[in-house]
């Protein structure tokens, strides 16, 4: 090789990277770690999820409250042979402890990570604690970049050893009037992230016209884009997300289904895998994720009858 020519990309080191890399429908599942010390009430929630979903994201302190900190859930979990995307969020720590949790996850085998803001604690149970806010979304992402592609702390510090991230961020998919631009994603993109999981968005006609003007500004080139997708347990739930969670979309149809339904929770679960089989033909749509606050346990069986397991080709030995 001469000394002008190009490196070849490193190879993807998880299976969610390999498995989006290779063009599969990638499926993943959000688990809230417990209000607990026992590692078992972890894995009673994502052990049903192995072999299912791609990867499993660990929470943050979802909902600014308190729970197993999300690195040592994603710990538990790749010792439980469940692959993670630990879910770092820039409310609790500065940046010297952001640090030290990013290497502390590359030394524990955690590859994905999905970097957010964080809820402001005046949304949580313990309103008066102190936001910390040191870096932004953006400046983490620049920071796990220098570790991972510089082995150097921002400060210049050399870091030992590799950290073969694969960098995620969150989006709101919306329907996107005739002057939008995705200027969000765009920045996103540029800051290093390489998938984004998305709010809440369970109308696939908005998700084939958001997946459309992304793939007309090349996003969909660059980005992995999994939709955020929910087996809802009510109509009184999916009112409660529409009004109370920013950016989720879910149509009048399916509330008013979910009213009508004899069973509401087998009526999501039965919405979830159309919506599920119904993304997979979405042109720049690379995957979905799952989240079921409340309703964990409905996941796995979405997952299993819609009958996406293409991912599994891409398997880690």
């Amino acid at each position: 090789m001469t000394a002008d020519a190009p490196q070849a990309a490193p190879e993807p080191a998880s299976h969610l990277h390999r498995t989006l890399a290779a063009g599969h429908f990638a499926i993943t599942a959000e688990v809230v770690p417990p209000t607990g010390t026992q590692a078992r009430l972890l894995l009673d929630k994502a052990l049903p999820l192995r072999g299912l979903a791609d990867a499993v994201n660990v929470t943050d302190g979802a909902g600014a409250r308190a729970h197993m900190c999300s690195l040592a859930a994603a710990a538990i979990l790749v010792e439980a042979g469940i692959e993670p995307i630990l879910q770092v969020t820039c409310r609790d720590r500065n940046r010297i402890a952001l640090q030290g949790d990013l290497m502390g996850a590359a030394a524990l085998g955690i590859r994905n990570l999905l970097l957010l803001r964080g809820d402001d604690p005046t949304a949580g149970d313990q309103p008066d604690a102190k936001p910390v806010f040191d870096l932004d979304s953006r400046s983490l992402s620049a920071t796990v970049i220098g570790i991972r592609d510089d082995h150097a702390l921002p400060s210049g510090r050399a870091v030992e050893g590799d950290a073969p991230f694969f960098i995620g961020a969150a989006d709101a998919p919306i329907d996107p009037p005739a002057d939008w631009q995705p200027d969000g994603l765009t920045g996103k993109v540029a800051a290093g992230a390489q998938f984004v999981q998305t709010q809440f968005c369970m109308d696939t006609d908005v998700v084939r016209r958001y997946a459309g003007r992304l793939a007309e500004h090349g996003i969909t080139e660059r980005l992995h884009v999994l939709i955020g997708v929910a087996p809802l347990a009510s109509a009184k739930s999916a009112r409660w997300m529409r009004e109370k969670l920013f950016g989720v979309t879910i149509p009048d149809w399916m509330v008013d289904r979910m009213d009508q339904a004899a069973d509401p929770k087998a009526e999501g679960r039965a919405m979830c895998v159309d919506l599920l089989q119904e993304l997979a033909e979405i042109p720049g749509i690379a995957g979905a994720h799952i989240m079921a606050p409340l309703n964990e346990a409905s996941i796995p069986e979405v997952i299993e009858r819609s009958g996406l397991t293409a991912g599994r080709a891409a398997e880690m030995p």
